[in-house]
Formats: structure tokens, sequence, C-alpha cells
């Protein structure tokens, strides 16, 4: 028989049943349907703080709408973006104590706010929920090797291979409406933002994008821009 059981005061119960010892969650997907039903949805104006550097990690996100940037302060004062993070998408899983970078808000922004503590319960009785997390943890650690890498490359690379990332993560056409600035752009690729402004328009010159504003793009031309990673 299914019953509900609270995970945590305040928060959406999720049905469980206790002669599998596992928790039902909606839809196909187990984590989507756990982080549907246990959210807390909470609303984030343009710029302002999620969470910040060295708080605890008590908390998973998801992107409902809007997106979300993740970013350092070196010492030196500069701003450096760890990720972007966009409708569908979860964040803050990290495997420490405390938070090793900050997050914002890039515009207005909708996001739904789990237990970290919770997760890890429902993980402990559900194979799939924690197959999936562990998935979306290795999926972050590819990631971040990958952005390692994508700073060693000359700055033309580094602009082809971020739209190329941005348009299958948007995945509409060939045309999207970037929600970061060129500054956010710049601060992700370790450029600066008159390099990034300087390798958009030698782009459009070359007839691979075009800029008809300065937040939407559109790829003409995406073979010429994979060439720039060969």
């Amino acid at each position: 028989m299914l019953t509900e059981t609270p995970f945590q005061s305040g928060i959406s119960t999720l049905s469980f049943d206790h002669s599998t010892r596992r928790v039902v969650p909606a839809g196909a997907h187990a984590l989507d349907g756990v982080i549907e039903l246990m959210g807390a949805s909470m609303s984030f104006r343009r710029n302002v703080e999620i969470y910040g550097e060295q708080e605890p990690t008590d908390y998973f996100y998801k992107v409902v709408k809007g997106a979300v940037r993740t970013y350092k302060v070196l010492i030196d004062g500069r701003r450096q973006i760890g990720a972007f993070h966009l409708p569908g998408e979860v964040f803050g899983l990290e495997t420490g104590e405390e938070h090793i970078f900050s997050a914002e808000a890039i515009v207005d922004t909708k996001i739904l706010v789990v237990k970290r503590s919770v997760m890890i319960a429902l993980a402990a009785r559900n194979s799939e929920v924690a197959h999936q997390l562990w998935t979306l943890t290795g999926c972050e650690l590819q990631r971040v090797q990958r952005h390692l890498l994508l700073l060693s490359k000359t700055a033309s690379e580094r602009v082809a291979c971020f739209l190329l990332e941005m348009a299958e993560r948007i995945q509409g056409s060939d045309g999207m409406r970037l929600p970061m600035s060129r500054q956010d752009i710049a601060d992700y690729l370790g450029l600066t933002i008159e390099t990034v402004s300087r390798m958009l328009t030698r782009l459009e010159k070359e007839s691979a994008i075009a800029l008809p504003t300065c937040k939407r793009i559109v790829l003409r031309d995406r073979a010429a821009l994979r060439r720039l990673l060969a």
C-alpha cells in the first residue's frame, strides 16, 4: 500500500511503497520526478545570489526558468565563471561540505530546491534515483574536465566551442538567444570581453555566424565552427 512519508517539513512529500521500500516518483525519469515532487520553488531576480562560496552544500537545485552562473572571484579580483546552468539542468552537486563556487541568477530565474540529505536518503532506498544521481555527478566531473581543456585552446577555438555547446544545450534551431552577457562569456572562456567581441565579429565576417543582436546568434555554418576545433 502506498502512503505518504514526509522527508522534510515544509517540502512536498513523496509516495513510498513500504512493501518494496521504493520511492514512487512522478514521470519516467525517477530523479526528475523526485525533484518535481519534493522541490520547493524559489524565484531569484537578475544578478541575485543563490548561494555563496564556502556556504554549506545543504541543497541541490534545478533550473525551471532562466539561467544560472557559478563563479569564483580570484585573488587578483578577476571573476572566473565555472559553468552556466539552463532550464532543466541540475546544479549544486558538490561532494564537499562547502560550495567551491558561488551561484547567481543571470536573468530573472525560477528554480526548485531540494534538501541534499533528503536526496541522499532517497538514493539509499531507490537504486534508479541513486544511479541517476551518480550519472549526474559523473557528467558534472566531465564538464569540469572539458572546461579545463577548453581554457588551453586558442581564443577562436574557445568561442567556437562555446557556441556549439550552447546550440546543443538550448536545443533550438540554428538561431539562439543567449541569456548571458559577453562579459559572462569572456569570464567563462578566460578571455577579455574585447577578444570575445573580436572573435564573434570575425566569425560573422567569415559567414559562420550571424549577429542580429548582441545576445541573439545564428549559426550559419556549424561545419566551419567545427573545423576550428580540428
